[in-house]
């Protein structure tokens, strides 16, 4: 025997609650109604076979189930024809089967069910000697509440049952609704830590920056001056003093960069030509590009109007992302820059058909000192990110590996506080 089947036999040897009632009730219906060797037996068969049905695996399925409500109509069938056929005092046991469809099957199973009882009580008439036998008037009357209890009882319980998966939709939709909530919450407040992280890095950063900007200054200046007073024949010194000038560039540049990501930006939002913005970012581009021989296209909306951002600063992302998609596109490529209006915001797409982006790193794009590039330093992205939430924009990035990447900057037409 497997580990399985053992766990599933103990679990049909335990005794439930509701187990208990089903054997009393049975019990009870045995000790007081017709106590003859059939009756008996089938009740036994009804108990046991109510109490097995919910511990038998197959029965849980939608076949199973059917087959469950077919057998107890059997046995609550011949149950009847046992114990005086249409006069049988068990006609009630037909109720089980009939609350088991309406609980479980839908409207059209719950009526077909409720319709082959009330058809097979109805069928014992057929075994009455009319010659011989007839039925008063009175108990006309109690036939008829027998055959009217079976289609109300069912429909009763078809409508609650319907109100409690209803109930239980609902809850199950909180639930659904609580757990969403309880995800952004954690997600918030590991955005709030994240900031905070970003916050005291910035600081630092900012203090680091300003010390490192006095020698740099001095370390330039001094090798202009080397540069200046060395004697013409020596050219390797004069070549590791241009060294040491270009690398102070470099990294005043880097410093710059880091002061940029790290200081508060402040807005001067005026209504402006988001195509205007975009051209002159283009034409920077194109000359300052390694000759790759990559065209840049554009594709303006004319939906859209001047609407306020800060125009020198959006100028700045729309720069980063062209030229990050040109330099990920192969030779004679494409890169193309498309805006359009979506839902009260503008929509500014850079499309390239380059590398694409690996879809673990997808993610990290935005985030500060995450690059890809040997001689990166992963704020392009990040200062992008930054200028755009503060117009109240959201940036999201597709990439496929080896198809190429959509970066797209979403603006409000309307500016913050307005």
């Amino acid at each position: 025997m497997t580990p399985g089947s053992r766990t599933e036999w103990r679990k049909a040897l335990i005794i439930r609650p509701q187990d208990v009632v089903w054997l009393f009730l049975f019990a009870a219906l045995a000790f007081f109604g017709e106590q003859t060797p059939e009756a008996i037996a089938l009740l036994s068969l009804l108990a046991v076979f109510q109490v097995l049905e919910s511990k038998v695996p197959f029965f849980a399925t939608d076949r199973g189930n059917i087959a469950s409500i077919l057998i107890k109509l059997a046995l609550a069938y011949l149950l009847i024809g046992k114990t005086d056929g249409i006069a049988s005092s068990y006609y009630f046991v037909l109720l089980v089967p009939v609350v088991s469809a309406t609980t479980t099957l839908g409207a059209l199973g719950a009526f077909a069910v409720t319709l082959i009882a009330s058809l097979g009580y109805l069928s014992f008439l057929l075994f009455i000697d009319w010659d011989r036998q007839f039925i008063p008037t009175d108990q006309i009357k109690e036939l008829l509440l027998r055959l009217v209890l079976l289609p109300v009882v069912g429909l009763l319980t078809h409508q609650l049952a319907g109100a409690t998966r209803e109930r239980a939709r609902k809850y199950q939709a909180v639930a659904e609704q609580l757990a969403a909530a309880n995800v952004s919450l954690q997600d918030a407040e590991a955005a709030v830590r994240r900031a905070d992280r970003l916050a005291a890095l910035g600081q630092l950063t900012a203090g680091l920056a300003h010390e490192l900007r006095n020698p740099m200054s001095t370390m330039r200046t001094s090798a202009e001056m080397l540069g200046r007073t060395l004697p013409a024949g020596n050219e390797v010194a004069r070549e590791l003093a241009g060294y040491i000038s270009s690398e102070v560039d470099r990294t005043n540049s880097l410093i710059t960069r880091f002061l940029e990501f790290a200081r508060p930006l402040s807005l001067r939002l005026d209504p402006t030509d988001i195509g205007a913005v975009i051209d002159r970012a283009v034409a920077l581009v194109e000359r300052e590009r390694p000759p790759s021989n990559v065209a840049i296209y554009k594709n303006y909306s004319p939906d859209i109007r001047p609407f306020p951002l800060d125009g020198e600063l959006m100028e700045r992302v729309i720069y980063n992302l062209v030229l990050n998609a040109v330099q990920a596109s192969p030779p004679d490529g494409a890169v193309t820059v498309k805006t359009r209006p979506a839902d009260g915001e503008v929509e500014i797409s850079v499309i390239d058909r380059g590398s694409g982006i690996d879809p673990r790193q997808v993610e990290s794009v935005f985030n500060p000192f995450f690059t890809t590039k040997p001689d990166g330093v992963g704020l392009g992205l990040a200062i992008v990110s930054k200028i755009v939430d503060e117009h109240g924009g959201k940036m999201l990035v597709e990439s496929q590996p080896g198809e190429g990447s959509v970066f797209r900057v979403y603006l409000p037409m309307k500016g913050r506080g307005e």
